[in-house]
């Protein structure tokens, strides 16, 4: 056992940990979990804990069902919201198959393989997600609309707010585990909030959101409230999304930035960008993987729907902040489709191996956008070559399925598993009623 382990069964002791969580995700972004006795962790440690890999959504066939759970002792953390007392902890896990080898069915192994082929060319993936969500006053009821916990605007101020208490005490917890937040303020819809946590490498990051996520939940049902990252709960109001600023690193010196070029961005990060805009419909399946993404997509406000980029453009996929002066290592580019729902694993996974591939191809970069996309004419837009990302979960699986780039980023089984998934809830969501119908038809026909 190395150093990090004995690390952590020595901390069991000193906090006295009674439980300890091993967390992972099965293909959809779900989080699993399994408690172990702290007797036991050592032998998780060397050998891993069994499941049944059948039993998790997409994770394997009953014929092949036996698989291990590893922890990660480098994510060892106590869970702040179990109170006083005997403390709970967590740890995220690999999953492996009985002969030792990486379950090919794994979201993070999916990240972990892609961070490898980078860590190949020399290159460490940063990423620095900005997370959106909604509180509501109840949980989900069948049918209305979920009422809001304030009825405030973007960078409000409100005397009292709810959503002011809850952001305080979430990002204690938050701070508490070892995860840094850079900001937190009300967004443009009543009761939406974000919350933007601080730059990491991009296995960190994704193993922060999962916890985010978990956390964000957990705070608001402890204040009676309900947290929700579904990407556009209210056809009125803005939808949530994760824009996400990314660079890529070689050693200490960032890939994307060159002094004296425009905007100060490299050929590395022109290339790069053209990766992600050349492959953005295919991958649009991962980044905005739910029925309800591509209603944020067309929803206008702040959402992208067209494949182009921009300097300090908000209505671009894909913007390049203005450059600080003397702050060469911050230059980045913001990717403003992906949504908060997504699996993190496979959405970093994917838009890595798109930049990537642009510069290993040596892609070129189409021109900037520089007007409002949203204005434009369907001509307009046409003449300055900017197409338009899938419009619909359907139309994104199509693009997906012949998508060769996707299909080896994520690895046959994740590729199958996941667009055989997102075709079932397509079919599901195209025979449903809706109270637009309705509304609409029942009064006239």
């Amino acid at each position: 056992m190395g150093k990090q382990e004995d690390f952590v069964l020595r901390a069991l002791e000193e906090r006295d940990v009674r439980f300890v969580r091993l967390w992972f995700t099965d293909v959809l972004g779900f989080l699993k979990s399994v408690a172990v006795a702290p007797a036991e962790l050592e032998g998780a440690f060397d050998e891993g804990i069994g499941f049944d890999g059948s039993a998790i959504e997409g994770f394997a066939r009953v014929y092949e069902s036996d698989m291990l759970a590893k922890p990660d002792p480098s994510t060892f953390q106590i869970l702040p919201w179990r109170g006083e007392g005997p403390s709970t902890a967590r740890m995220f896990c690999d999953i492996v198959m009985p002969d030792g080898s990486p379950s090919y069915a794994d979201p993070r192994h999916v990240l972990k393989r892609t961070l490898s082929n980078a860590a190949e060319q020399g290159f460490t993936f940063y990423t620095h997600p900005e997370i959106e969500f909604y509180l509501f006053k109840d949980g989900p009821a069948p049918g209305g609309e979920p009422v809001p916990v304030d009825r405030s605007g973007y960078f409000d101020h409100t005397a009292q707010s709810q959503g002011a208490d809850f952001r305080r005490e979430a990002i204690t917890m938050l701070e508490s585990m070892g995860i840094s937040v850079e900001f937190s303020h009300h967004e443009g819809g009543p009761g939406q909030q974000e919350i933007d946590l601080r730059y990491a490498d991009a296995l960190s990051t994704a193993d922060n959101i999962m916890t985010f996520r978990t956390v964000i939940r957990e705070v608001a049902l402890s204040q009676g409230i309900w947290a929700s990252f579904m990407p556009k709960p209210f056809t009125a109001h803005p939808g949530s999304g994760m824009h996400t600023h990314v660079s890529l690193f070689e050693g200490d010196r960032n890939a994307f930035f060159e002094a004296g070029a425009e905007y100060q961005l490299s050929r590395t990060g022109r290339q790069f960008i053209a990766g992600i805009l050349r492959h953005a419909s295919e991958i649009a399946v991962v980044t905005n993987q739910w029925v309800n993404s591509y209603k944020r997509l067309l929803g206008g406000g702040e959402a992208p729907s067209y494949i182009c980029w921009g300097h300090n453009n908000r209505s671009a996929m894909i913007r390049v902040p203005m450059y600080k002066p003397q702050k060469g290592v911050s230059t980045r580019i913001e990717l403003r489709t992906i949504d908060a729902a997504c699996n993190p694993y496979l959405a970093y996974a994917v838009t890595l191996a798109a930049g990537m591939k642009g510069i290993a191809e040596d892609y070129e970069l189409p021109r900037e956008a520089e007007d409002d996309v949203w204005t434009l004419t369907e001509r307009e837009r046409k003449s300055m070559g900017i197409a338009p990302l899938p419009s619909s979960l359907s139309e994104a699986i199509s693009v997906a399925e012949d998508s060769e780039l996707l299909a080896e980023t994520l690895g046959e089984h994740v590729f199958d598993f996941f667009l055989r998934n997102k075709r079932t809830e397509w079919q599901e969501y195209r025979t449903q009623v809706s109270a637009f119908e309705r509304d609409r038809m029942l009064p006239v026909l």
